[in-house]
């Protein structure tokens, strides 16, 4: 495309000084990214006894946040990083809306005072490209003005029609792309939905089974018949997570607001994780609990896949295995669920100790 940027340049820095971009996104785990308010004491109180039972503490500067209260939850997130050891858990930011008076401020403040704990940095209501590489060349200054050694990850909330129409070049945009997630109230909201909820399905979104025949062979549309709720959002999450495998960086489920209802919770929950999504935000601690269990394949999931593997030996050809033919697309399938199995065992003790009592053929898997 005429005026594009050259593929050799990509991974150049975009500051003299700034930190050699990644070629590659790490696969860490973060199956839950848990939100706090920085200006909240009592949220604030609890950040210290959240680590290592959380993959991903993010404080929030964005939504939720009072006007009035911008500038405490800045500072507070910045006296909260450092007077913080996050271990193997990450920390995370959502900063303001980029056509907001406080998103400058927020970076300014934030990459030189706490860049060097910050893993990720979440992008709202991102429209295109040009959202993004503002961000990029802006944080790319200030890292080489602090020093840093490592860059800031970026990570986008798909959150307008025009963000889920331009979803592939958002992903594609800057080698800091970690991740996408849904931000299913402030989309509908854009797309003029007529819907009120905060993720998960609608009871007026359905299918409604035909309707049975009477004696003489017609349709008694009268009858009591089944109806079968759909999701409003397996359209919008296919496509992201599409997107975000084709760039190799990660799809995430977004808000459930229902925090009373944690059986829709979880089958939500589930179904981004079917779909391809690596985790998904948490809005309460009860939800992180779920958010564990159902992102951690089960430890049946590991006990087949390791089979499989272990039946399939180089992967080509096919196998009989419990009367299901096994191929080497099979093996890429249980391969995906094995090496998630690996990274989540190695900072998780409970999933690690369930996961190493998994044997295969009688031989440890």
């Amino acid at each position: 495309m005429t005026g594009s940027r050259s593929a050799k340049d990509f991974f150049r820095p975009l500051a003299v000084g700034a930190p050699t971009p990644l070629t590659e996104i790490p696969a860490r785990p973060s199956r839950a990214i848990h939100f706090f308010d920085p200006s909240n004491p009592k949220m604030a109180s609890k950040v210290p006894d959240l680590v290592g039972k959380v993959d991903v503490l993010l404080g929030n500067l964005e939504d939720a946040v009072k006007a009035d209260n911008k500038l405490a939850a800045r500072e507070g997130l910045v006296k909260i990083a450092q007077a913080t050891d996050f271990g193997p858990t990450q920390l995370w930011t959502r900063i303001n809306a980029l056509d907001s008076p406080w998103v400058f401020d927020d970076l300014t403040t934030l990459v030189p005072a706490i860049g060097d704990k910050l893993d990720v940095i979440m992008v709202p209501k991102v429209q295109g490209a040009e959202d993004i590489h503002y961000v990029d060349r802006l944080l790319a200054q200030l890292e080489a003005k602090a020093g840093l050694d490592r860059p800031i990850l970026v990570h986008a909330i798909l959150e307008t029609a025009r963000g889920v129409a331009n979803v592939e070049e958002i992903c594609a945009a800057s080698p800091r792309m970690q991740g996408l997630s849904l931000g299913p109230a402030d989309l509908a909201a854009d797309r003029r939905m007529k819907t009120t909820r905060v993720g998960g399905g609608h009871p007026g979104y359905l299918v409604r089974q035909d309707p049975p025949k009477n004696d003489v062979g017609v349709a008694d549309i009268e009858a009591k018949r089944a109806t079968f709720q759909q999701d409003l959002w397996h359209y919008t999450i296919s496509r992201m997570v599409d997107a975000c495998a084709m760039n190799g960086i990660y799809p995430y489920y977004g808000p459930f607001g229902d925090i009373a209802d944690t059986v829709a919770c979880e089958d939500q929950f589930r179904n981004a994780f079917l779909l391809g999504c690596v985790g998904t935000w948490s809005l309460h601690p009860k939800q992180i609990e779920i958010a564990n269990r159902v992102f951690s394949p089960s430890v049946e999931d590991v006990t087949h896949a390791r089979r499989v593997v272990a039946a399939m030996g180089d992967g080509t050809g096919a196998v009989m295995l419990d009367g299901k033919m096994e191929d080497d697309a099979s093996v890429k399938q249980c391969l995906v669920m094995v090496e998630l199995a690996e990274q989540l065992a190695a900072i998780d003790p409970e999933l690690k100790k369930a996961y190493d009592e998994i044997r295969v053929d009688g031989v440890d898997a």
